[in-house]
Formats: C-alpha cells, sequence, structure tokens
C-alpha cells in the first residue's frame, strides 16, 4: 500500500492514545508517530485541524508525508470531533471508531463487530 497511518500525539499519557496504540499493534498495523510536544509546527497544525491539541488525531498519508493523503471533512458543528470519520482523518476514535474507519480504509478485513 502506498498510504500510511500516521498518528500525532503527545509526550504526555494519554488513554486515548494508549487505546490507539494498543489497536494498532493487536492488528499488527504499522503506524509513525509525531510528537506534538517537540514539534511546535506539527501542534499547529493538530489545533488548526482540531481546534485543540487533540490527540490522537490519526491520518491516512502517502508514504513518508504528514498531511492527509486527500481534502478531509470540515470540523462537525453539532457534534464532538471525538471519533468523527473526516475521510483520511480521525480524532480521539474509541475501538470501534478506529477499527470501521481502519476497515473503510483497507487496513482490517472486518468492521467492528463484538
Amino acid at each position: 500500500m502506498d498510504k500510511e497511518i500516521v498518528m500525532y500525539v503527545r509526550s504526555a499519557y494519554c488513554p486515548s492514545v494508549a487505546l490507539a496504540r494498543d489497536l494498532l499493534n493487536r492488528y499488527h498495523i504499522p503506524y509513525r508517530e509525531i510528537n506534538i510536544s517537540t514539534d511546535p509546527a506539527m501542534a499547529d497544525r493538530v489545533r488548526e485541524w482540531t481546534g485543540f491539541l487533540s490527540v490522537p488525531t490519526i491520518i491516512l498519508a502517502n508514504s513518508g508525508e504528514d498531511l492527509p493523503y486527500t481534502d478531509f471533512l470540515p470540523r462537525p458543528a453539532d457534534r464532538s470531533l471525538k471519533g468523527y470519520n473526516r475521510g483520511p482523518m480521525i480524532t480521539e476514535p474509541n475501538n470501534k471508531d478506529l477499527e470501521d474507519w481502519l476497515y473503510q480504509h483497507g487496513f482490517l478485513d472486518k468492521p467492528y463487530k463484538r
């Protein structure tokens, strides 16, 4: 696949980041992390995308890049951004949201089902 998963994280512990790491590792899905605590430009980018320093913000990027490979949906006005599927981007997903997003992009063989 010529696309890769890039996960924007912070240095401080975050249960949502831990959950996403666990799920990606459980399914042996490779990903790359960008730490916004050590890179102010990347922190500004996440703030622009999400309105906050929301982590994890996970994107699907062209290999070796750190921007979504295509346009993404705007922030929703009527609901929280948590778990909202923006196409090539998802922010603070729970397991179901992340598994469904990974399935949509061809990283899993089936959507979330428990």
